[in-house]
């Protein structure tokens, strides 16, 4: 299990599925648009993917350049930015594969969300993945209780901006997107849902 865990890291057991069914495969360029500590990138680093990674917070950007100078010596530092996701200054369609895992459901309102999915969208590239894991209230419809919007307080004490099925296939549709998966959610024990959506940028 240790070398498992070496290997891996801490990676969302629904990012490593797609690599086992070589959705994203070696040669990739990969984004992690909004990526915390690095959780999901160890794998892809010390396997020589082409990795740039987001966050807001200058300490785990700190802790993704160390991982990275440790695993992939040969990127570049630059290539892990302290950005907000609706503002990252890489180019538009660099990316292969966009990871946004537990990130969009911090979004305050309507109009953050919509801002922070348009900048993962804007870096991938015709054809390219997006792999996206968020809040929902897929499964435990009306017990949350409502904040704001689509902000709602869940049973941990928790604020989390829901969505649900029909926004998810709605935005697939705007977007112009294929969906890779049907949309896949895990109720954890009545406290939260989260939904695996896999989707693939037209041409």
């Amino acid at each position: 299990m240790g070398d498992l865990h070496e290997q891996f890291g801490a990676i969302d057991i629904y990012l490593f599925d797609q690599l086992l069914r070589a959705r994203i495969a070696p040669g990739m360029r990969v984004l992690d648009a909004g990526c915390g500590g690095g959780r999901n990138l160890v794998y892809l680093l010390r396997e020589g993917y082409e990795v740039f990674a987001a966050d807001s917070d200058p300490r785990a950007i700190a802790q993704v350049r160390q991982l990275a100078a440790g695993l992939a010596p040969r990127l570049p530092a630059e290539n892990f930015r302290v950005e907000r996701v609706e503002e990252m200054s890489f180019p538009d369609a660099c990316a292969d594969v966009a990871l946004s895992s537990a990130v969009l459901h911090f979004a305050r309102h309507d109009e953050q969300f919509h801002a922070m999915l348009a900048g993962t969208w804007r870096v991938l590239r015709p054809g390219g993945l997006l792999f996206c894991r968020l809040a929902s209230s897929i499964g435990m419809e009306g017990r949350f209780q409502p904040v704001e919007g689509r902000r709602f307080r869940l049973p941990d004490g928790s604020e989390r901006y829901l969505v649900d099925e029909p926004l998810l296939l709605a935005l697939t549709a705007e977007l112009g997107g294929q969906l890779m998966d049907p949309l896949k959610t895990t109720v954890v024990q009545n406290q939260r849902c989260m939904t695996t959506w896999v989707v693939r940028k037209g041409a």
